[in-house]
């Protein structure tokens, strides 16, 4: 397993080394070792009830939501003041500039249709009908523990157990449920391991609570949840027909051993062995997190799970852990509703405590304007905040606090997370526009807008400097692809020209289709095996350079591809 690792970064190095290099005859690598089952040492440990029994499943971490922040916003920034740190490329990265699918990511975007949007991550079986069921039927079994919205989990009788949270009328009205589908839906869909997420409108008498519960959420210490604890819950809750506007989220299967963390490795976990800041998909997440907004993307909003090979016995080994996105409430605009005004209109454009704007303000003795200081709410869309199309900069958005692994986001992580969000077409952006159920039309008008608008601004941000080619594939004699640029109309068709060539100058025909489609004519040459084709758009400042072996009679072999800087 290690040494397939080792061989993917061998191979991932070669792709962004020069042109000269040559790649192996092999299939490229496509599916990561780290979903095999591996077995994890078993120890003897004690369950809440002072039980002891023995596990052989990873030991779950605990992330504080205090130590998480001061970490980041104050002991890195000084750690990193005295560190040397090369920022090198990712090391999970396939020789076809692309991730393999793994424990963390999976290569999906590509055939997801509008109805398979709306469903996400949820399988049809998991869909909840409030409307059918019977007075007492959902069954609260348990306080919801963090997080900002208050909720509750309930076992539904044939589904299983769910996190609800309620949707406050004091609290950006309908923008948190709506953003939980919506962000789940969008982080499914471009590959990430998500949670199934639904908009549920319920009546109270649905509801049985179980006595003797408790609840906690960011900010307070634990309370009983009682039946005075539900009721004021539900007074305060936005309703429609007397019917409670909720989120549904499915209980994740398996063995909850907690986040993981955006830097290093699980130790107890075998399969995990690439340090989490060099994994592409998650520097690339900072591009998708832009997007949306997802200012809290930080560990405690992340999630592990052990997946015993015997669902029976899910603490057992041998098994493999599944990472997951966890909580994407926060994106289209979520608030800080305890902080003043002028921290809400930084989220997005400065850290909460952000050491190097303080020190530009100081020089400049505050002289300079900042992007924030003009901001102010969309008259008749407050909900969504300073969730905006102006003054949104792609290279210039910054998380809640400091993300290892956002930071040492490169040039062609960005360039990867495009080309996938490149597939979310106008009509998949209206899809998920749609999905956030809002009462006032004007409010999915607004939202589609404002999303189409900013994933705009990142797919000209990343597809015009490195070469936006990809699907790349041999048909017959004819190395074919999508120029994803063309494909989302970055530019206007007519500016893009292509033009291909061998390295050594020999020009190659090439032929263009609908949607971007781009396919360059091959030539067997005598006594010549190794073939490097370089195709230029027109457009990007970068090329593709595609490397394959002539194998006669069996055609061509594709092995590699490179994107140069411009």
């Amino acid at each position: 397993m290690n040494r397939s690792l080792l061989a993917l970064s061998a191979l991932a190095l070669v792709a962004c080394s020069g042109s000269e290099r040559r790649f192996p005859l092999r299939d490229p690598v496509t599916r990561d070792a780290d979903l095999a089952s591996v077995y994890v040492r078993c120890r003897r440990v004690h369950s809440k009830d002072a039980r002891e029994h023995v596990t052989c499943a990873p030991a779950p971490y605990h992330s504080s939501l205090y130590w998480n922040g001061v970490d980041n916003l104050f002991f890195r920034p000084l750690s990193d003041a005295f560190a040397v740190r090369t920022s090198g490329e990712s090391v999970n990265v396939s020789s076809l500039d692309e991730v393999p699918d793994s424990a963390w990511f999976t290569n999906r975007i590509a055939g997801v249709t509008p109805e398979q949007l709306r469903l996400g991550a949820c399988k049809r079986e998991q869909l909840l009908d409030p409307a059918s069921a019977a007075d007492g039927a959902w069954v609260i079994d348990q306080g919801k523990l963090d997080g900002s919205m208050p909720g509750f989990r309930v076992v539904v009788p044939g589904k299983g157990k769910y996190m609800l949270k309620v949707q406050s009328v004091d609290d950006q009205p309908e923008r948190p449920t709506a953003a939980s589908v919506i962000g789940a839906a969008a982080f499914w869909a471009a590959g990430y391991y998500s949670t199934c997420e639904q908009i549920v409108w319920v009546r109270p008498s649905v509801f049985k609570l179980t006595p003797g519960l408790s609840s906690r959420s960011n900010f307070e210490s634990e309370r009983p949840f009682d039946q005075e604890r539900l009721d004021a819950l539900f007074a305060k809750a936005l309703k429609r027909n007397g019917l409670i506007r909720m989120s549904a989220s499915a209980w994740i299967s398996g063995y909850a051993i907690g986040p993981y963390r955006y830097e290093g490795t699980r130790k107890d976990d075998p399969n995990d062995i690439v340090p989490h800041e060099d994994r592409r998909e998650l520097r690339g997440m900072r591009v998708i997190a832009a997007w949306l907004g997802r200012t809290d993307a930080r560990e405690v909003n992340s999630f592990d799970t052990w997946v015993a090979d015997d669902e029976s016995k899910p603490e057992s080994s041998p098994g493999h852990v599944l990472h997951y996105q966890l909580d994407e409430s926060e994106t289209l605009g979520g608030n800080w509703p305890w902080a003043p005004p002028e921290i809400a209109t930084r989220l997005g454009v400065s850290y909460a405590i952000d050491w190097g704007d303080i020190a530009y303000d100081l020089f400049s003795l505050g002289a300079s304007v900042r992007p924030w200081e003009d901001l102010e709410l969309v008259r008749g869309h407050e909900i969504f905040g300073y969730y905006q199309l102006e003054p949104f900069d792609p290279d210039g958005w910054k998380n809640e606090y400091p993300n290892l692994a956002f930071s040492r986001m490169s040039e062609r992580d960005g360039a990867w997370m495009a080309r996938i969000l490149a597939r979310f077409t106008p009509e998949l952006v209206h899809t998920l526009a749609v999905m956030g159920d809002f009462t006032d039309p004007s409010q999915t008008v607004y939202i589609e807008h404002v999303m189409e608008g900013r994933l705009e601004r990142v797919l000209e941000r990343y597809l015009t400097r490195l070469s936006p080619i990809g699907d790349l594939r041999v048909e017959g004699d004819r190395l074919c692809g999508v120029d994803l640029a063309e494909l989302r109309g970055v530019r206007e068709a007519s500016r893009f020209r292509y033009a291909a060539r061998t390295t050594d100058g020999v020009a190659l025909p090439v032929a263009r289709s609908p949607h971007g489609g781009v396919c360059v004519a091959l030539r067997h040459r005598t006594g010549s095996t190794y073939l490097r084709v370089v195709v230029d758009d027109g457009v990007a400042r970068g090329k593709l350079v595609a490397h394959l072996y002539d194998l006669g009679d069996r055609g061509f072999k594709l092995v590699g591809l490179q994107r140069p800087e411009p």
